[in-house]
């Protein structure tokens, strides 16, 4: 048996759906357990593109058992419609292959109004959210007053929840915000369809994930986002409003940590970052284009550009200490093919001194600056790559000094956007 949890390990779209689909054939399991529709994973098969924003990246597998946990906040209607298109492609026809928490928390209608209308009002100091209601739903699972899977399945239980929620919603969403109130009655007949249509893949997950781990199986956790959005130890108030470090894993899906054997961390080659906050390698010129353009940075949740910087490897440092990272994969390693010179940051400097820690306050991040090294680079297409002897000696010397300065073995590397691009260094299952 092996339990492994994957998590993005710098902001975000560090290509995490790629991965956990080439790991999932020999998984039983696949575990979803933060975020909600806000996080988006791009998997590219037979040159087919599938992007996924609820259901674990693990649902193009037939054989495999896919689990949205109880840290998942659901948009139902994504997810039916998710489900639906997938049921299209003869995936998921077995209600018994997803199972869905029914302690999960269900986004609202009002809860996506109340986002963007926030957002609207912020203006320049918006956060950059999607606009889904993530946050707002997190918001009221804390302070008890949010809609739980169970009741969405229940019309009756829904309803009396509505009642009671809604009169509060719609005077908050008028008042303060400027916005249009909800209409009662169309949210229950809308939900409750949705409700019935869900219901079938509402169980005990907790209980399932147990019994898998008590039979030896190969239990898969997908983590959405990244690292350094993380609402604990993330760049607040520039996070997501889950955990997103591995810790969340357990919490997120019911598993205790002793059940967990391998953590592995996902970093692209360089970096980039989706939405507001302070972002220390960041390249606001031609070089950060050209990552951009080349590395097709764009979000698969929003379409927005992604800003793009080099490696920061003393954020990489910080990600490792807070995951417990076991091992690190490596993406879009093709796309540094052609530059001359490559910068990694190994450092932080604030007021012309060093300082020892990665800091994730926002303000004394924005007043630090990158200490570089630079390495040279390779101008050949590794894109073919399939080997780690055949890739030429510099990519192999910059692989070799992100494990040194880590201290923690890179243990796939992945050389495009199909499945089949991918060098592996170390067996996962």
């Amino acid at each position: 048996m092996t339990t492994a949890i994957i998590v993005g390990a710098q902001w975000g779209d560090e290509g995490k759906g790629k991965i956990v689909d080439l790991f999932t054939p020999n998984a039983d399991y696949v575990v979803r357990f933060q975020g909600g529709a806000n996080a988006g994973h791009t998997l590219v098969i037979n040159g087919e593109k599938t992007v996924l924003h609820l259901l674990p990246s693990g649902v193009l597998h037939p054989n495999v058992h896919c689990i949205i946990g109880n840290g998942v906040v659901i948009d139902p209607k994504a997810c039916m419609d998710e489900i639906t298109e997938l049921q299209k492609r003869h995936l998921i026809q077995d209600p018994e292959k997803l199972s869905i928490s029914p302690n999960a928390h269900v986004v609202m209608p009002y809860h996506r109004q109340i986002d963007q209308l926030r957002e609207a009002q912020l203006g320049d100091a918006k956060i950059g959210t999607t606009g889904r209601g993530i946050g707002p739903c997190y918001e009221d699972k804390v302070a008890r007053t949010g809609i739980r899977m169970a009741e969405l399945i229940d019309e009756k239980r829904l309803r009396k929840r509505l009642e009671k929620i809604l009169p509060i919603k719609n005077k908050y969403i008028e008042r303060m915000l400027d916005g249009e109130p909800l209409d009662l009655e169309a949210i229950i007949r809308e939900y409750a369809i949705l409700g019935r249509s869900l219901a079938p893949y509402v169980r005990d997950v907790s209980a399932d994930l147990a019994r898998a781990c008590a039979q030896k199986k190969h239990v898969l956790f997908e983590g959405a986002q990244g690292t350094a959005l993380d609402v604990d130890h993330g760049t607040y108030p520039y996070v997501t409003s889950s955990t997103t470090v591995a810790s969340g894993a357990c919490s997120g899906s019911g598993v205790g940590p002793t059940m967990v054997d391998e953590v592995w961390g996902i970093s692209k080659a360089y970096c980039t970052r989706v939405g507001s906050g302070p972002f220390p390698t960041e390249l606001n010129n031609g070089t950060g284009e050209m990552l951009q353009k080349k590395g097709g940075e764009f979000g698969a949740t929003t379409g927005r550009p992604r800003r793009c910087g080099w490696l920061d490897l003393f954020g990489l440092q910080y990600a490792a200490r807070v995951n417990g990272l076991t091992g690190l994969v490596m993406t879009k390693l093709d796309v540094l093919s052609g530059f001359k010179t490559l910068s990694v940051a190994t450092g932080y400097q604030k007021d012309g001194k060093p300082i020892a820690n990665f800091p994730n306050d926002p303000t004394e991040l924005d007043a630090c600056t990158p200490i570089y090294t630079e390495l040279p680079g390779w101008e050949e297409d590794v894109s073919l790559v399939r080997d780690i002897n055949d890739l030429p000696q510099t990519a192999r010397n910059y692989l070799k000094f992100v494990e040194d300065y880590l201290g923690i073995p890179i243990t796939l590397v992945s050389v495009g956007p199909g499945r089949e691009a991918c060098i592996p260094l170390k067996k996962l299952f």
